[in-house]
């Protein structure tokens, strides 16, 4: 994992080791036939070579990175929050351990990788102990609270305030949240830095919707928000106690220049087009209305409308350019100093301003570090090492967060940033063409920027399958289609003509380019859309676990980072991790962690939903995450659902009844002859059925059940025992879990029990 120079011991400690491995061989009377011996020789000194060479200087720094962040994905899969009393200790005896051990061949690599990975953990846990808060841990009806506007954002329908609490009035069990995020009225969000008082209803954050499923509670932790709520009423500005203090100054300023920026565009660009021109230049995206929207990840452009390295490349090459062109117009200047490196200090301050003017996203920063370590090396006349320079991005960005790794947004980034490094520099399928004559190499231009484009989005388009897979359930087939129709108009005129477009907002001639930049808009949207019509152009795929996305993450690390043949080991990984996110089973019971909705797998394999809930907000995370391309209001969701004032009934596919029970009078009948009773109430003692009730969803969360012969297997979303700051640990015991019933018993549904319902 760091440079070694001295190939000469390495070579020595490998013949060293295939010496003990023959002598071990021999020890236990293990003997071959020669023609298979020589076969093993010559294979050994094969792989020898290879891993020499995978060794040599620089080519193990960039696992150190890898070693950190599995590190932190450690610390996130820990069921209880680690104590740094045994992790900074275990840290540093890891860097003093490698130390140490710096003179060994094999032993220097391994301890300085046993180092990052406690190092990573280290970092993770001290991150969450200094971002510590408090979490609203019961629902509180109606509170009054007052404080500073924070964060503002706008929403489809409604619009979304963060309030850092100065004061709250009502009955709040146990700590009060420090800061909350509320969601108000359209159109009525007070501005950043606004000291304001309201009613509002809080809830704790968000617990999985189903096991397995994306921790809203975790995000919201490491935004430091304890609860989240909607406003009852209007709400009032008020002259706040005391004065903001100078980063919540900062914060009313930026966001302010970037609601003019935004209110600007969408003057002069209605819509969507209005709103994806705002997103490529303030980062606000709430606005695109959900059809566009999902049609941006579907035919996958998505990546256009987040803000990463592509906008900060452009940014900033247009600057340096701009500005060393101006300073090349002045002889005096150009002949005496080095303009060049003037140019890239002025691209990094642009860089800056667009950082900060964009929201500085997780995708933005990776992007930010990279570009500013290359316009660096043009000052300092060193040349930026591609992996090196993603090394540092990774370091950087997860030093600052490292609850970063766990978000869609930094997994995509930098997978495929990485395979873009790597398969520009070890498969580049074209050469750059040296025919003397102009209109040929026109030409040949011209048909090397398609391949380069095409070769670019398949190479990212693969590397992010597994991520898009696991956090949204979808694949794009069509991507290179889209990106090659989309991304040339969006070069060389969007981005440049919105660049333009700010550039003249303070002298008022601005208006030209938002239009021309709307033109080109309009035209991806036509795009998208198309694309997403396409058949097959949703490709859902069912959900699976973080086994799956491990071993392609792995694979992905292998193929890009390895030289040498031992790289294609990462395509063995590759199909494994593949056949076994394909091969995940299916729950054939699914529990929400409100106990409000229920859903079952009937006889057609397909989810019915025995009850929605109050928002359908549940249903619709579990028709995704079983690859069902379904709306949740979809009337064929209770195709095989009979309710009525007492519950709901249904049966699974082997024909055995699933209850929703809604008054405690249903009790009686549904336990005696359902196999499963769900309900938001508490079930009596004596129930028959394999009863989820109040006591349990309460204790466990969202909860799967999947029929394995006879009995029913479980799976919660917050086993006993479980106790991490976003989640802080219940009452639970191991008498709250689910009781383990088998599933074969008198449960057939009786013809009225499947009688259409209300």
């Amino acid at each position: 994992m760091a440079e070694r120079p001295d190939s000469g011991r390495a070579r020595a400690g490998a013949k060293a080791w295939a010496a003990g491995v023959d002598a071990a061989r021999r020890r236990v009377g293990l003997v071959l036939p020669d023609e298979v011996e020589t076969l093993l020789s010559r294979l050994r000194k094969l792989a020898g070579e290879w891993a020499l060479a995978e060794v040599a200087p620089g080519r193990l720094f960039p696992w150190l990175a890898v070693s950190f962040g599995v590190g932190i994905v450690l610390y996130f899969s820990a069921d209880r929050e680690p104590a740094l009393w045994a992790v900074l200790p275990l840290a540093v005896f890891a860097v003093v351990a490698a130390v140490l051990v710096h003179r060994s061949a094999f032993g220097f690599p391994l301890a300085l990788a046993f180092a990052a990975l406690t190092t990573g953990f280290a970092v993770a846990t001290l991150n969450t102990a200094r971002l510590a808060h408090p979490v609203l841990r019961i629902p509180a009806a109606s509170v009054a609270l007052r404080g500073f506007v924070e964060v503002r954002e706008e929403r489809e329908r409604t619009d979304r305030i963060v309030v850092h609490i100065d004061r709250l009035d009502g009955r709040v069990r146990g700590e009060i949240p420090e800061r909350v995020r509320i969601a108000v009225r359209k159109d009525t969000a007070p501005a950043v830095g606004s000291f304001v008082s309201l009613k509002a209803r809080l809830s704790p954050p968000l617990a999985p919707l189903r096991p397995g499923g994306y921790d809203f509670a975790r995000d919201m932790y490491f935004l430091g928000l304890g609860a989240s709520g909607y406003a009852l009423g209007a709400f009032r500005i008020e002259t706040p106690p005391v004065a903001p203090n100078l980063g919540l100054r900062f914060a009313a300023a930026i966001d302010g220049m970037r609601e003019k920026i935004d209110k600007r565009i969408r003057a002069i660009i209605p819509g969507d087009e209005g709103a994806i021109a705002s997103a490529l230049i303030t980062g606000k995206r709430d606005a695109i209305t959900p059809p566009v929207s999902d049609a941006f990840y579907v035919s996958s452009l998505a990546h256009v409308l987040a803000i990463s390295g592509y906008h900060m490349a452009v940014i900033a090459g247009i600057a340096f350019f701009f500005i060393r062109g101006l300073l090349a117009l002045i002889p005096s200047l150009a002949s005496r100093y080095q303009i060049k490196k003037w140019a890239a200090a002025g691209a990094l301050a642009a860089a800056s301003f667009y950082l900060v003017l964009s929201g500085a996203g997780v995708a933005t920063q990776r992007s930010f570090v990279m570009i500013a370590i290359v316009l660096l090396g043009v000052m300092v006349d060193r040349r930026a090492l591609t992996f090196r320079t993603l090394t540092i991005a990774t370091f950087a960005v997860l030093l600052l967060a490292p609850q970063a790794i766990a978000q869609p947004s930094f997994q995509m980034s930098f997978a495929a940033t990485l395979a873009l490094i790597a398969g520009y520099q070890y498969a580049l399928p074209w050469r750059p063409n040296t025919d003397s004559t102009l209109a040929t190499r026109a030409a040949l231009w011209g048909g090397n920027e398609v391949a380069a484009l095409i070769y670019a989005s398949l190479i990212a388009g693969l590397a992010t399958t597994p991520y898009a897979a696991y956090h949204f359930h979808r694949l794009a087939p069509y991507g290179v289609l889209a990106n090659l129709l989309a991304m040339p108009v969006v070069s060389v005129w969007v981005m440049p003509m919105g660049i333009l477009g700010v550039l003249t907002l303070p002298l008022g001639f601005d208006a030209l380019f938002w239009r021309l930049m709307g033109a080109g808009i309009d035209w991806m949207i036509h795009v998208v859309l198309w694309v997403a019509h396409l058949p097959g152009a949703a490709g859902r795929i069912h959900a699976f676990g973080t086994g799956p996305l491990l071993l392609a993450t792995a694979a992905l690390v292998v193929m890009c980072l390895l030289r040498t043949p031992l790289r294609w080991s990462g395509a063995a990984l590759a199909v494994v991790a593949t056949f076994w996110a394909v091969l995940t089973p299916r729950p054939d019971v699914l529990i929400a962690n409100d106990g409000q909705a229920a859903a079952m797998r009937g006889n057609d394999g397909r989810l019915s939903v025995l009850r929605s809930g109050r928002d359908g907000f549940s249903v619709k995370e579990w028709l995704a995450a079983d690859g069902d391309r379904r709306d949740f209001r979809d009337a064929t969701l209770n195709r095989d659902v009979a309710c009525d004032a007492f519950g709901c009934i249904g049966h699974l596919k082997d024909g055995r009844l699933v209850s929703m029970v809604l008054s405690p009078a249903a009790f009686a009948e549904d336990c005696a002859r359902a196999a499963v009773v769900v309900s938001p109430r508490p079930a009596p003692p004596d129930c028959a059925a394999l009863s989820v009730d109040r006591k349990i969803w309460r204790e466990n969360g969202a909860i799967a059940l999947r029929l394995v012969g006879d009995r029913f297997e479980e799976t919660v979303a917050r086993p006993p025992g479980y106790a991490r700051p976003w989640a802080p640990e219940t009452q639970a015991s191991a008498a709250n879990t689910l009781p383990v019933r088998p599933a074969a018993r008198d449960a057939t549904p009786r013809p009225e029990d499947l009688e259409p319902g209300d």
